[in-house]
C-alpha cells in the first residue's frame, strides 16, 4: 500500500512539475535560510556552555553609583582577589590582567636578541594570569603544567602561537620571548587553542607574578578605588551555594576591606559565565566579538516568517490544484478509499516535496556558508550540519508538513463523491478562495515589514556613517606604539620628522582619537572643592597638538601649553553642562582627577561636543590633558593624495625610527566604521531576508496566477473574441491582487514601526521614521506584484482566442 502511495504521489508531482518547481524552489530557498540562520543563533548561544561546570562559574563585577545613573565595569579593584579568597573560601577564585596591543618578540639570539628577532603585535588574548585559572577553567596542556605559572618571568602559549612564532609547536618549551621590549619571558608550556565559542581567548599566558614586578607599566596597584576593565576576576560556587547569598554579601565588600568610612558607591556583584557574550553594560573587553540577545530574537522572527511564508506557497497551490484531483479523490471515495487514506496520500506527497526541498536547501546553504561570515560574526570552521543542525532540519521538516499539508489533506479528503465525478467541485464551493486570499495578503505582509526594516536599517546606517562626529576622522593615520623608556626618549624627533614630512598636515602624540572604545574614567573635584561631585568624567590624553590634528574646536578658552606632565586641562561642553556653568566661566577654573593626592589641573578651555564613542551612547564628559607617559599612540593627519606610497613612506619612516616596535598603522575612519559592525550585519540580514521574502512571495504569486490563467483560458478567450483589450485582461488578473497588497500594507505597517522603533531606541543618535519610507515599500511591492502578475496576463491575453475555444 505504501509503495502504491508513493507511485501514485510521484505520478502527481511529475504531471504538476511546473506548480512542483515552484513549491520545491520556495522551500529550499526558505529552509536554507533558515538553517543559516540557525548556524549563526546555535553559535551565539554556545559561548562558554560547553564548559562542564559553566553554570557555577561567576564573572565578578563592579556596579558604580554616579550622579547621572548606574556605570558598570567588568573589572575590580586589584586587592579584591585575595580579599575574596579571605571572605569566600567555599569559592575558587582566580585574576587575569590583560594587556592589549602588546607587542611580542621572538629572540633569536638568547637573551639580548639578535637580527633574525621577529616581532608580532597581539591585540587580545595576552593576559598575566593566575594558575589557579585552571582551576576554574579546565585546558588541554600539550606540555607543561598550571603549576609553571607561579614563577616570574614564565609564559604559556596556545599551539597557534607557538606554530606561528616556533614553527612547532614541540619546539617552543624552553624558547625566549620579549615583552613590549620590557620582558623577557621563558616558554614554559604549551596549550590548546581556546574553542571560537569562548570570550576567554587565551593565547600568551604570563605568571601573575610578572606584573607584580612591573606595576607602573601595567597598571597594577592596590588602590581599592581603582577600578580597570585590564583586571578581572572569576569565581567557581559550589553547586550548593546561593548566589543570592554571596551577592548579599559583596554588597558591603569593598567597604569593609578598603577602610573606607564614608559612602562608598561601587559594588560588586556575579555575572554569571554565560552572560558575558550578551550583557552589553560591559562591553567584550576580552572577547573579539559581542553581541545580544535582542538580534538573535530577531533573527529567530525572521526565520519563522521566511517559513511560513514558504508554507503559504504550499497551501495556495496544493488547494487550487484540488480541484483538478476531484474526479480522482470521488473514484477512489466509490471504490472503497477512506478519508485517512486520503490524507496520508495526500501528506506522503506533501513529504515528498518537503523531503526534496530538505536536501536541496541543505546543498544550497553549504554553498551559501563561505558568504556567511559576511553577515554574522562566525569562524571559518563552523559546522553546517552538527547533530543541532540535523535535529532542526528534522523539526522543520515535520513542522512544514503539518502547516503546508494538513489544509489541503483535510480539503482533498473531503470531496463528495457524487459532486467530484459531477464535476461540481469548484475553488469556491471548497472555500479556497477566501483563504487564499488571506495567505497572499499574509505573505505580502511579512514582505513588506521586511522591506521597511531593511530602508530603515539602511537609512540609520547611512546616517551615522555620514554623522557630524564633532573632529576630523578623514586622512589620519594612528600608529600604536609603546611608552617605555626607548619610545619616551624619541617622541619629539619623531614628530619633529613627521612634520618636515610635506605631506604631513599635523601630528600629536595621544592615549586614543576623540571617538574610540576606551572609556577611562574617574572621579573629579572642582574648584578646590573639597567634596567629589559625583559626576563621572572620562580621560582622553594627547599633547598640545591633539586638538589641531583633529579638529576639534573651541566655544571658550585656548589648548594647553606643551608639557610632560597634567598641569592644565580642556573639558568639552557635556563637562561644564553637568557642573551648571557657562563655558567661559569655566576657564580659569581648576579640577582635580582621582583621589585627594592629586594635583589641581588648571582648565584653559572647552571645545565643542564631539561624539566620544558609537552614536549608540550619548557624549560624555571629557577632560583632555598631556601625560607622556600615556602617550602611547601617534595621530598623524595627512594630505589625500598618493595615499598608498605616502603611508608606505610613513611606514618606512616608523621602522627606522623605532626598529624595535612592529608596525601597526591603521585609518582612523577605518577604526570607527567597526564599531557599528553587528547593526551593518543585521542591516545585510534584512536585505537578504527582504529579497528571500520577495522572491519567495512573488513565486507563490506567479504559481497562482498560472493557475488561475489556466482555469480562465477559455474565459479568457471569449472575452478576447467580443473585443477585450490587452490591457483589460491583464487588469482582470491583477485587480483583485493589487487590493490585496494594499491590505496587507494596512497590517505591516503597525508591525514594522513597532519592530524599528524599538531597534532604532540602541541609538541615542537616531533617525525619525519618515512616511516616505512606507511609501516606498508598498510602491515596491505593487510593482513586483505588477511585474509578476502582468508578465504571466500578457501572456495570457496575447494567446490566439482560436486556441483557446478550439475544444468547445
Amino acid at each position: 500500500m505504501l509503495k502504491n502511495y508513493f507511485k501514485i504521489a510521484w505520478r502527481n508531482i511529475v504531471r504538476h512539475k511546473g506548480y512542483a518547481a515552484i513549491n520545491v524552489s520556495g522551500l529550499t530557498v526558505g529552509i536554507a535560510a533558515c538553517l543559516l540562520i540557525f548556524v549563526v543563533i546555535q553559535f551565539e548561544t554556545s559561548f562558554e556552555t560547553f564548559r562542564p561546570n559553566y553554570k557555577n562559574i561567576y564573572h565578578v563585577v563592579t556596579q558604580q553609583k554616579r550622579e547621572e545613573g548606574f556605570a558598570y565595569n567588568p573589572g575590580v579593584p586589584i586587592p579584591s582577589t585575595e580579599a575574596l579568597r579571605l571572605d569566600f573560601p567555599q569559592a575558587k577564585v582566580a585574576a587575569i590582567n590583560t594587556a592589549y596591543g602588546s607587542q611580542i618578540t621572538v629572540l633569536s639570539g638568547g637573551a639580548q636578541g639578535g637580527a633574525g628577532d621577529k616581532k608580532f603585535t597581539e591585540n587580545m588574548g595576552v593576559m598575566f594570569m593566575e594558575p589557579q585559572f585552571f582551576d576554574i577553567f579546565k585546558a588541554d596542556w600539550l606540555a607543561g603544567s598550571p603549576a609553571v605559572l607561579s614563577q616570574p618571568e614564565m609564559a604559556v602559549i596556545d599551539k597557534s602561537s607557538a606554530e606561528k612564532y616556533f614553527g612547532d609547536w614541540k619546539n617552543a618549551v624552553g624558547k625566549l620571548l620579549k615583552m613590549d621590549n620590557l620582558i623577557n619571558l621563558k616558554v614554559a608550556g604549551v596549550i590548546e587553542d581556546a574553542r571560537p565559542n569562548t570570550d576567554l581567548p587565551l593565547k600568551i599566558l604570563i605568571s601573575f607574578r610578572t606584573v607584580k614586578k612591573y606595576p607602573d607599566n601595567y597598571y597594577f596597584n592596590s588602590d581599592w578605588h581603582s577600578i580597570s576593565s585590564n583586571h578581572q576576576v572569576f569565581m567557581s560556587l559550589p553547586q550548593s551555594e546561593s548566589v543570592a547569598r554571596v551577592n548579599a554579601q559583596l554588597a558591603g565588600f569593598i567597604k569593609k576591606h578598603s577602610g573606607d568610612k564614608g559612602q562608598v558607591s561601587s559594588v560588586e556583584f556575579l555575572q554569571p559565565l554565560a552572560d558575558m557574550h550578551f550583557d552589553t553594560r560591559f562591553g567584550n573587553t576580552l572577547g573579539d566579538h559581542m553581541t545580544t540577545r535582542a538580534s538573535l530574537r530577531t533573527m529567530s522572527f525572521i526565520a519563522v516568517l521566511i517559513i511560513i511564508m514558504a508554507s503559504i506557497n504550499f497551501i495556495n497551490l496544493s488547494t487550487a490544484q484540488s480541484v483538478g484531483r476531484s474526479k480522482e479523490v470521488g473514484i477512489r471515495k466509490v471504490l472503497g478509499s477512506s478519508r485517512k487514506q486520503l490524507v496520508a496520500q495526500v501528506m506522503g506527497e506533501t513529504a515528498i516535496i518537503i523531503f526534496g526541498a530538505v536536501v536541496l536547501s541543505v546543498v544550497l546553504a553549504k554553498l551559501a556558508l563561505p558568504y556567511l561570515k559576511n553577515v554574522a560574526n562566525v569562524p571559518d570552521s563552523i559546522s553546517l550540519l552538527s547533530t543541532g543542525s540535523i535535529l532542526f532540519l528534522v523539526i522543520v521538516a515535520i513542522t512544514v508538513i503539518l502547516l503546508a499539508g494538513i489544509y489541503p489533506a483535510l480539503v482533498v479528503s473531503g470531496f463528495k463523491p457524487v459532486l467530484a465525478l459531477k464535476n461540481k467541485i469548484t475553488a469556491a464551493s471548497i472555500g479556497g478562495i477566501p483563504l487564499r486570499r488571506a495567505l497572499v495578503v499574509g505573505q505580502f505582509a511579512i514582505s513588506q515589514l521586511l522591506i521597511i526594516g531593511t530602508m530603515i536599517a539602511i537609512k540609520q546606517m547611512n546616517f551615522v556613517n555620514e554623522a557630524d562626529l564633532g573632529f576630523n576622522k578623514e586622512a589620519v593615520l594612528i600608529i600604536p606604539g609603546y611608552t617605555d623608556s626607548i619610545s619616551l626618549g624619541k617622541m619629539e624627533s619623531y614628530k619633529q620628522q613627521l612634520l618636515q614630512n610635506p605631506v604631513v598636515r599635523s601630528a600629536s602624540f595621544v592615549s586614543d582619537a576623540p571617538s574610540s572604545d576606551n572609556n577611562w574614567g574617574t572621579n573629579f573635584y572642582f574648584d578646590n572643592s573639597t567634596k567629589e561631585n559625583g559626576i563621572t568624567t572620562f580621560l582622553k590624553v594627547g599633547d598640545a597638538d591633539y586638538f589641531k590634528t583633529f579638529g576639534l574646536h573651541f566655544v571658550a578658552g585656548t589648548g594647553y601649553e606643551q608639557s610632560d606632565t597634567a598641569r592644565q586641562v580642556v573639558v568639552n561642553e557635556t563637562f561644564v553642562a553637568k557642573l551648571n556653568i557657562k563655558p567661559q566661566d569655566a576657564i580659569g577654573k581648576t579640577v582635580r582627577l582621582g583621589g585627594n593626592k592629586s594635583p589641581w589641573l588648571r582648565i584653559t578651555g572647552v571645545v565643542k561636543d564631539f561624539k566620544t564613542n558609537s552614536l549608540r551612547e550619548a557624549v560624555k564628559p571629557i577632560v583632555i590633558s598631556p601625560a607622556k607617559k600615556f602617550e602611547s599612540e601617534v595621530a598623524i593627519k595627512i594630505q589625500t593624495k598618493n595615499l598608498v606610497q605616502t603611508v608606505a613612506a610613513l611606514q618606512k619612516q616608523w621602522e627606522n625610527t623605532y626598529p624595535e616596535y612592529a608596525y601597526n598603522g591603521y585609518f582612523l575612519d577605518a577604526n570607527i566604521a567597526h564599531f557599528y559592525t553587528q547593526e551593518n550585519q543585521m542591516a545585510l540580514i534584512y536585505k537578504v531576508c527582504a529579497c528571500i521574502a520577495i522572491f519567495i512571495a512573488c513565486l507563490g504569486l506567479y504559481g497562482l496566477v498560472s493557475f488561475m490563467v489556466v482555469q480562465r483560458t477559455k474565459e479568457v478567450g471569449v472575452r478576447k473574441v467580443l473585443g477585450a483589450s490587452v490591457a483589460s485582461i491583464v487588469y482582470l488578473f491583477s485587480k483583485e491582487f493589487m487590493v490585496l497588497i494594499g491590505l496587507s500594507f494596512v497590517i505591516a505597517v503597525p508591525v514594522a514601526w513597532y519592530m524599528m522603533t524599538g531597534w532604532l531606541q540602541n541609538f541615542v543618535y537616531r533617525i525619525h521614521i519618515s512616511l516616505d519610507v512606507f511609501l516606498l515599500a508598498v510602491a515596491a511591492s505593487l510593482l513586483l506584484a505588477w511585474l509578476t502578475v502582468g508578465y504571466k496576463a500578457v501572456k495570457a491575453a496575447l494567446v490566439n482566442p482560436v486556441k483557446s475555444l478550439r475544444s468547445e
